[in-house]
C-alpha cells in the first residue's frame, strides 16, 4: 500500500507514534488490585458512577483504570505533538530549555505570509495541548515571552499553537498582562490544524495525519517488541474477593469487595459487614496480606 502523507515519511511516522507510545512508561504496567488503590480509591464515588451510569463492574472498574492513567498521558501526548514536527521540513524541536525554550522554530526562506500580509521568514511556537491549560500567570509570562523575541527579531512571528482549540484559527493573542489587555499582529493564537496546513503547504495536512494515525498506531501496538499492552487483572481479584463474601446476592458481594478497599479498617467493615466463607481473616488484616491468602 502506497504511503498517502508528503510530509512525513512513513518510516519517521511509525517511529514517532513508537515513541510516543514508550513515553507512556510505568502508564503501561499492568494493574493489579494494589496499585489499583495505591492512594485509596473512594469506594462511595465508584458506586454511584455505576448505578448512574449504568455501568457494569467491568466497565467502571476499567474506566477507574484509565482515569488513573490518564492522570499523567497529557505530557505524553503533548510529546506527540510537538516531536512529529522534528520530521516535517523546515521544522526544527529544540531540547528541552534550549534555543529559547521553545516547542517549535519554523524558518522558510521563501517567507511566511500571515493573515494580514505580512511576510516573516521564522516562527517560534509554544505549544499547548488544549486551549484553557493555561492560567493568567502562565499566560502572562508566555506572552512577555514573545514580545521579548520580537524585540530580538524584526523577521519573525510568535504562534500559541493550540492542539485542541475552541475553533480553526490564526487570530492576534489578545490577553492580560499586568491587568492591561494586550496583542500585537504577530503573536498569534493558532489551532493545530492551521499550523500543519502553514508549515506543509497542504490545508488539510492534520485531517490526513488523524485518519493515518489509528492504522500506525495499531500496527505498532500490535507488532513492535517495545510495546506491550497491560493485562490488567484488577477486577477478577475483585470478583475473588466477592466470592468469600457471604452477602445476599453477588451484586451486593461486589459492592461489599469495593467498599473494602477503601473502609477495610472502618467501624462495622472490619469486624461485622465482611463475613468469610473461606480462610476468614482477621480484624483489621491488610488489604495485601489478604490477597495473599485467597490466591495460595
Amino acid at each position: 500500500m502506497s504511503w498517502e502523507l508528503s510530509f512525513i515519511k512513513e518510516e519517521d511516522f511509525r517511529k514517532h507514534v513508537e515513541n510516543t507510545i514508550t513515553k507512556y512508561g510505568t502508564k503501561l504496567e499492568p494493574y493489579d488490585i494494589k496499585k489499583f488503590n495505591s492512594n485509596i480509591v473512594d469506594p462511595i464515588k465508584i458506586l454511584f458512577d455505576k448505578m448512574v451510569y449504568q455501568a457494569s463492574w467491568d466497565e467502571i472498574v476499567s474506566n477507574e483504570i484509565s482515569r488513573q492513567r490518564d492522570k499523567s498521558n497529557n505530557n505524553d501526548i503533548g510529546y506527540f505533538h510537538q516531536r512529529i514536527f522534528q520530521y516535517i521540513d523546515k521544522c526544527y524541536v529544540p531540547d528541552n530549555g534550549k534555543d529559547g525554550g521553545w516547542d517549535v522554530i519554523y524558518k522558510n526562506d521563501d517567507g511566511i505570509i500571515l493573515p494580514d500580509g505580512d511576510t516573516v521568514h521564522t516562527v517560534y511556537v509554544e505549544m499547548k495541548n488544549k486551549h484553557n491549560t493555561m492560567n493568567s500567570a502562565s499566560a502572562a509570562k508566555t506572552y512577555i515571552k514573545m514580545q521579548n523575541q520580537l524585540l530580538s527579531d524584526d523577521d519573525c512571528a510568535c504562534f500559541l499553537v493550540e492542539a485542541i482549540a475552541k475553533h480553526s484559527q490564526n487570530i492576534k493573542w489578545e490577553t492580560s498582562v499586568d491587568g492591561n489587555k494586550v496583542s500585537h499582529k504577530r503573536i498569534r493564537r493558532v489551532s493545530i490544524d492551521q499550523f500543519y496546513d502553514i508549515v506543509t503547504g497542504e490545508e488539510d495536512a492534520f485531517y490526513q495525519m488523524c485518519l493515518k494515525l489509528p492504522e500506525i498506531i495499531e500496527s505498532v501496538v500490535s507488532e513492535s517488541d517495545k510495546v506491550c499492552v497491560p493485562n490488567d487483572t484488577v477486577i477478577d481479584e475483585l470478583r475473588a474477593i466477592a466470592s468469600t463474601l457471604d452477602a445476599q446476592t453477588d451484586e451486593l458481594s461486589m459492592c461489599l469487595a469495593m467498599y473494602f478497599l477503601g473502609f477495610e479498617s472502618y467501624i462495622g467493615f472490619n469486624s461485622k459487614t465482611l463475613e468469610y466463607k473461606n480462610n476468614p481473616i482477621s480484624k483489621g488484616m491488610a488489604l495485601d496480606s489478604y490477597n495473599r491468602t485467597i490466591n495460595r
